[in-house]
């Protein structure tokens, strides 16, 4: 049976923080990040993609607010949102990756799946909301849009008086068609899937699929689909080459390998940002805790540079 890899496209590997945004941007960096790909299907790699939508289902949701203010159109639930990216950046990614494929000469069929997330209703997340979703509004705004929507905000660091929408984050605990996924990655067919998280829905007293006005971690919700799946190795495609200790400072250290206690050890200690690093190395932890073999966390473009790349392992592996 061939190796099984899930592969996770950050946010930059779709669009870069001084860019507009426009489609032909963003189909480039996407084509860009796919051609490091290939070099795992040459290897004969069953595969899984999952990407990222921050900035694309922030845009859905400013055109959510941009429509309701100026024609009235009703708003659409975060749960709608983050399935609308998902079938965008699903879409753009079939498509670039199709044309990389033909390009090389490699037949392999592509399938994007629009994938829900199982949480639980009674995750402690929903009593703390705490990621930022859509636009930065005046306290005055904020305070109007709470009181008629009961939503939740708070400020925004470093630009004072400007307030954000933050929702629940909880756990996944399942991959609604993970089985399908399985089916077919075995089969040849490489899936894209899990697109930002996953669209959240919790199971009601009845059994019924009920919608969550939440976002899931991109990384866990990846990370898990690869245990369920049977996956034998999970990347991370992230802006930076390695992990690295004291990030950012003058004792800035570079660790290409990092095993399962140590990692454990490094993120107690808060060797790594919460708002960066740290939620990447718990999905690569539960990775490993479910049976992976290997994670890996690297720069979009040096995946095929096998000297790059912070490689976590239950034990070391050199």
């Amino acid at each position: 049976m061939n190796k099984l890899a899930v592969v996770a496209l950050g946010g930059n590997a779709l669009l870069r923080d001084d860019q507009a945004g426009t489609i032909d941007e963003q189909e480039q960096n996407t084509t860009d990040t796919l051609e490091n790909l290939v070099f795992l299907i040459r290897e004969g790699y069953d595969l899984v993609i999952t990407h990222g939508n921050g900035p694309q289902v922030g845009n859905i949701l400013m055109r959510n607010d941009a429509g309701e203010d100026v024609y009235a159109i009703p708003q659409m639930p975060l749960d709608i949102c983050v399935a609308d990216s998902q079938g965008g950046i699903g879409y753009m990614i079939e498509r670039m990756l199709r044309n990389v494929l033909h390009k090389h000469g490699i037949r392999r069929e592509v399938v994007t799946l629009v994938t829900m997330s199982l949480v639980r209703e009674d995750d402690p997340a929903f009593r703390n909301p705490s990621k930022r979703v859509g636009k930065t509004y005046s306290r005055e705004q904020s305070g109007r849009i709470a009181a008629e929507k009961g939503w939740i905000f708070k400020q925004v660091r470093k630009r004072e008086g400007g307030f954000r929408r933050v929702v629940p984050s909880p756990e996944p605990i399942g991959i609604i068609n993970e089985k399908v996924v399985q089916t077919l990655t075995r089969q040849g067919t490489i899936v894209v899937a899990a697109g930002g998280g996953g669209v959240p829905v919790y199971r009601d007293s009845e059994g019924r699929i009920r919608p969550s006005e939440a976002v899931v971690d991109k990384d866990l919700a990846s990370a898990l689909l690869g245990a369920r799946i049977g996956a034998d190795e999970f990347y991370i495609l992230t802006d930076v080459p390695f992990v690295y200790l004291y990030y950012n400072t003058p004792e800035q250290e570079a660790r290409e390998f990092l095993n399962y206690t140590d990692a454990v050890s490094l993120l107690k200690q808060g060797m790594f940002g919460e708002g960066s690093m740290a939620p990447k190395i718990r999905a690569c932890l539960s990775f490993i805790e479910n049976g992976g073999e290997k994670s890996v966390i690297t720069e979009a473009f040096k995946l095929e540079d096998k000297s790059y790349g912070t490689k976590i392992t239950m034990e070391y592996d050199q």
